[in-house]
């Protein structure tokens, strides 16, 4: 392996091939990205094989199941990736897009454009595929991409950045336009968030404790995509069939996911038939539960892997097989919990109430907000977007999943014919 360079030279060849990438034409950057995906499917087997050890490591250390989950590049994801790859190939490229256009009152003609941002720096954990989707929007809207992923992913972000290196190589682009650190040493991460000179964007994406520790120590700004608290409001007039599909996808599916919902609330008026039903059905899926005291006193037996909620469960992003339940006495009382506990990522709300659902869209704070939908929905590729660079929980600038017009601005540029001003 190639001697690693460091943070300040690698933000030096990125500012150099920002340059460059922001000259491209559409057709250029989707040329290339059709030249990426055929160099992954010809080394295919060398990233799975990659992937395959960064597994067997993490499992030896006792990494949980569903983080095993994030971690693992399958045939599956394999192919999602490759196809959410093509997929942002085929839309529409923002930079160059006039926003507005005016003609003032010295006859200038003022325009507004989207530009790319320059040089994206991107943390993140597990989740190889990331990789690739970041590199991948991010060449499409013209920037240079430094990509800081975990140290569990190592071997399959090398074997994947080979392809992309490949690819830059076949297309006559320098290697600074995606540039993986591939030093396993935590002080980097700190450089990244430091280099101002060269890193004009950071966008964390992981857990809480990742989005804490950039947010706290950046001077680069950045873009924040929070933890995913995420929750699902059962009204007293939904289906107990209908709600319990909807729960077991958003906690089941991928419960390591950020879409995933951690705590449901249950309207005090189902909540005698609902919640035995809820905590059965969930046993079943080997999910274990955090219930609130009146939830605890509708159970005739008590499971083992059923425990009285604490006041940390409402406020813990889970990422596991583990759920908390409460009881509420109104929409009101629902929207206040939320309102307490949510780190605004995704929520919904299961009724058949019109005017109960309207009240939940405009009350609730969060990136996205359902009605009568499952929480694992807030996704880039779900959205329309391709892939996605991460879901923006802040609100300036971006929220919810990024796609490609999130990692643009705008210019203004101004067409005279000899005016100054008086």
């Amino acid at each position: 392996m190639e001697a690693f360079i460091g943070i300040e030279q690698m933000g030096q060849n990125a500012k150099t091939a920002s340059r460059k990438l922001r000259m491209l034409e559409t057709v250029q950057k989707n040329k290339l990205l059709g030249v990426m995906a055929e160099t992954l499917e010809k080394h295919k087997s060398a990233i799975l094989a990659a992937n395959q050890m960064d597994l067997d490591a993490a499992s030896k250390m006792g990494l949980k199941e569903a983080l095993l989950e994030r971690l693992e590049l399958n045939e599956k994801k394999f192919v999602d990736m490759v196809i959410g790859l093509r997929q942002v190939m085929e839309l529409k490229d923002p930079v160059g897009e006039i926003d507005s256009m005016h003609i003032n009152q010295d006859g200038l003609e003022i325009g507004s454009k989207r530009v790319p941002l320059g040089v994206i720096g991107i943390i993140y954990e597990s989740r190889p595929n990331v990789t690739i989707d970041a590199a991948a929007l991010c060449l499409k809207t013209g920037n240079a991409v430094i990509l800081k992923g975990g140290s569990d992913a190592l071997l399959t972000n090398q074997a994947i950045m080979a392809s992309v290196k490949e690819a830059l190589s076949d297309q006559n682009l320098p290697e600074g336009c995606v540039q993986l650190v591939e030093s396993t040493d935590r002080s980097l991460v700190k450089d990244l968030l430091e280099a101002t000179n060269y890193v004009d964007c950071i966008i964390p994406r992981g857990g809480a404790g990742l989005i804490k520790f950039v947010v706290d120590n950046a001077k680069v700004p950045i873009i924040e995509t929070g933890a995913g608290n995420c929750h699902i409001y059962v009204d007293d007039d939904y289906e107990i069939g209908g709600a319990l599909d909807i729960i077991t996808n958003a906690k089941v599916q991928r419960p390591g996911a950020c879409n995933a919902v951690e705590t449901v609330l249950v309207h005090r008026g189902i909540a005698e038939t609902f919640v035995p039903q809820l905590v059965k059905h969930m046993t079943e899926q080997k999910v274990s539960l955090f219930l609130c005291q009146n939830a605890l006193e509708l159970l005739d037996e008590i499971p083992a892997s059923v425990l009285l909620a604490t006041e940390e469960d409402w406020r813990t992003e889970y990422l596991d097989f583990k759920l908390a339940v409460r009881i509420v006495y109104s929409l009101d009382e629902a929207l206040d919990h939320i309102d307490e506990y949510s780190t605004g990522h995704s929520e919904a709300i299961l009724t058949h109430n019109y005017e109960n659902a309207r009240k939940f869209l405009s009350a609730v704070d969060s990136s996205a907000v359902y009605v009568n939908a499952s929480t694992r929905f807030t996704d880039g590729s779900q959205f329309g977007f391709g892939a996605e660079i991460g879901i923006s929980t802040q609100k300036l600038h971006a929220r919810g999943p990024m796609g490609l017009r999130a990692l643009t601005s705008s210019k203004y540029v101004i067409y005279g014919n000899g005016q100054i001003r008086k």
